[in-house]
């Protein structure tokens, strides 16, 4: 039996609205270049990934200005939620995928990914059972809200952790498990509504996702190798 792919997917038919811009965020400039152009060209300087997918919309007027390195391709078939677009995606390369493939979701706005975190949570992730995902534990002190801006209690933070991406789970699995979930903002969740438990694997500060205008300066310092 040949031995399982390595894909990364990435939607990018967001609108970024937090940030204020009327370009949508993944294709704004950060050092140099676009955020999503940052992001494909980190999974395509990886030599285990197979192929890198990127998911847009059918109406994007942004992705033709960016450069497809080799193995990367772009299909038009995002949907208006995250979840839609990563299903669609993974419905698109039916046929195409084995079902115990690894497909390696990641956001669109998270530039500081590198080589590295991809081919450290391969390695952790790839035997076993579930699947996996990189994530940071907590360290600031956490504040459960009462609605109205005040405390009502403190979070016990030992076992708490931030989600990052990529999230790397099979491509049976991880089709089934997202067509079958209801308000998940993940994929881990969609998996985790399956009674499974995903994989953590601890990733890096500079693997942040860019929400507000505040974030671009601070990537672009990671990006060259300043913070």
């Amino acid at each position: 039996m040949s031995s399982p792919n390595f894909v990364a997917l990435i939607p990018a038919a967001g609108a970024g609205t937090r940030m204020g811009e009327a370009t949508p965020k993944q294709y704004l400039p950060i050092a140099g270049k676009p955020m999503l152009q940052h992001v494909m060209d980190t999974f395509c300087a990886a030599p285990i990934i197979a192929q890198v997918v990127v998911v847009v919309s059918a109406e994007d007027a942004y992705i033709e200005q960016l450069t497809l390195p080799a193995r990367c391709r772009v299909l038009r078939c995002g949907g208006a939620t995250r979840q839609q677009s990563v299903t669609n995606g993974l419905l698109a390369l039916a046929g195409q995928l084995n079902a115990d493939d690894w497909v390696l979701v990641h956001d669109a706005a998270r530039p500081g990914l590198t080589v590295a975190l991809i081919e450290k949570l391969i390695a952790c992730v790839r035997d076993d059972a579930v699947g996996g995902l990189l994530a940071m534990p907590v360290v600031d002190t956490i504040k459960q809200s009462d609605g109205d801006g005040r405390s009502l209690r403190t979070v016990a933070r030992d076992s708490l952790w931030a989600a990052q991406t990529p999230q790397m789970f099979r491509y049976e699995r991880l089709l089934d498990a997202l067509q079958r979930a209801v308000n998940i903002t993940d994929e881990a969740s969609a998996i985790e509504a399956l009674g499974l438990q995903p994989k953590l694997v601890e990733g890096s500060v500079r693997n942040f996702k860019v929400t507000l205008p505040e974030d671009v300066l601070l990537a672009e310092l990671h990006l060259k190798g300043h913070a």
